[in-house]
């Protein structure tokens, strides 16, 4: 779920005389020799999947051992925490980490003009990628605890101010990753990233889905995470709608500064 903007020179501190130095990416970006399309393509299906697997199982997990709906919550939101800080620790220095088809999509604007990011063709093989494991990765924790495989989530989410936590949601989470991308601290992504999307499990109504992909996902069941299909249209159009805000905020946040005159 993270930028590619990596530093491309090695982290600070490296001697910029060490020529035999391999310089190291930061976690969450892509390091400086790319792997292959079919190993990143694969490493954003296999972490989208562990993703929705995490989020969908703790849910059904929770919902079995409380009734308590704020229970509930806090358990899904901290296996949430640990899982995706682990899976961007794990899969950032192959694809970056996005398991996001808004980070994807951001990161491609940011890069269009010839900066480092995704490729167009990058781009076509992530999105993909990342929606079918995020199908596979709600059916899979439906599986593990014996819940029909497939079933449409009845859940409801088409409120207007859940549809305003999405942009609230989304916009927060690109002005981090490209805020930490501008200011060459995206080593602390893992950390930083996993522990926004907990604290927006809490202070944004709608949960903090802020993924187009995760979205889809998780209609395909009918448990404590699910979202009913008529409400995913909308929750992905405010999440790109909070792409736009964010890297607006990006803009403005992180615009270069003036050279001060000696």
């Amino acid at each position: 779920m993270t930028a590619t903007e990596a530093d491309q020179h090695g982290r600070t501190g490296e001697s910029p005389t060490a020529p035999d130095v391999e310089p190291q990416p930061a976690p969450g970006a892509t390091p400086p020799r790319r792997p292959p399309l079919l190993a990143k393509a694969a490493a954003e299906l296999v972490g989208t999947a562990a993703l929705v697997a995490i989020v969908v199982g703790s849910g059904i997990q929770a919902t079995e051992l409380t009734e308590d709906v704020g229970l509930q919550l806090l358990a899904n939101s901290t296996a949430t925490v640990f899982g995706l800080g682990v899976l961007i620790t794990l899969f950032g220095p192959v694809s970056g980490a996005h398991f996001n088809p808004a980070v994807t999509l951001a990161e491609w604007w940011t890069a269009r003009r010839g900066g480092p990011g995704v490729t167009p063709r990058e781009v076509a093989a992530y999105v993909p990628a990342q929606i079918a494991g995020a199908i596979a990765g709600s059916v899979l924790a439906d599986a593990m605890f014996g819940e029909p495989l497939v079933k449409w989530s009845t859940h409801d989410r088409s409120a207007g101010h859940l549809l305003l936590g999405e942009v609230v949601a989304t916009a927060g989470l690109i002005l981090l990753i490209f805020g930490l991308a501008r200011t060459d601290r995206l080593r602390f992504a893992p950390v930083a990233v996993a522990s926004y999307i907990g604290a927006a499990y809490w202070f944004t109504s709608s949960t903090s889905f802020a993924n187009p992909a995760v979205t889809i996902g998780r209609a395909f069941t009918d448990t404590f995470a699910g979202i009913a299909p008529a409400s995913v249209a909308g929750f992905i159009g405010m999440q790109l709608v909070g792409v736009v805000v964010g890297l607006a905020l990006v803009a403005l946040v992180f615009m270069p500064g003036r050279e001060t005159a000696e």
